[in-house]
């Protein structure tokens, strides 16, 4: 004959929640750990998005600039967001009329690069 128990006395066993919790953990790790890559994510993009825009900023000012600049690489650096930005530009010529390719490296002080950007300078115009 089997008796059963009152409800007040049923519950889990220590098994049942051993493997509860075990479960549990294992979530938790992985949300922490896909917490972690999305903040390394969104701090690279943001580093990135910062390089661009040395990048251009560079560039714009290459093309834009009164006087061509002379064919070569050229080394600067430059301070966005908080950080310094080291870029490196090379112009080259394009064609036989003068126009000039800007291509232009934007990287960390630690060496990787972050940003890159190609523009095309057109012809200097003679003055009137």
């Amino acid at each position: 004959m089997r008796v059963s128990r009152p409800a007040c006395e049923r519950g889990f066993t220590l098994i049942e929640v051993m493997v509860a919790l075990l479960v549990f953990g294992l979530a938790a790790m992985a949300l922490i750990r896909l917490e972690g890559a999305t903040i390394r994510g969104a701090s690279l993009l943001d580093r990135t998005l910062l390089a661009q825009t040395v990048a251009r900023n560079v560039a714009v000012e290459t093309v834009t600039d009164a006087a061509a600049p002379p064919p070569g690489v050229a080394r600067g650096s430059e301070a966005n967001g908080g950080a310094r930005w080291n870029w490196t530009r090379t112009a080259s010529a394009v064609g036989d009329r003068g126009a000039m390719r800007i291509d232009v490296a934007v990287a960390e002080p630690s060496g990787q690069v972050l940003g890159r950007l190609t523009m095309v300078r057109p012809p200097d115009r003679p003055g009137p």
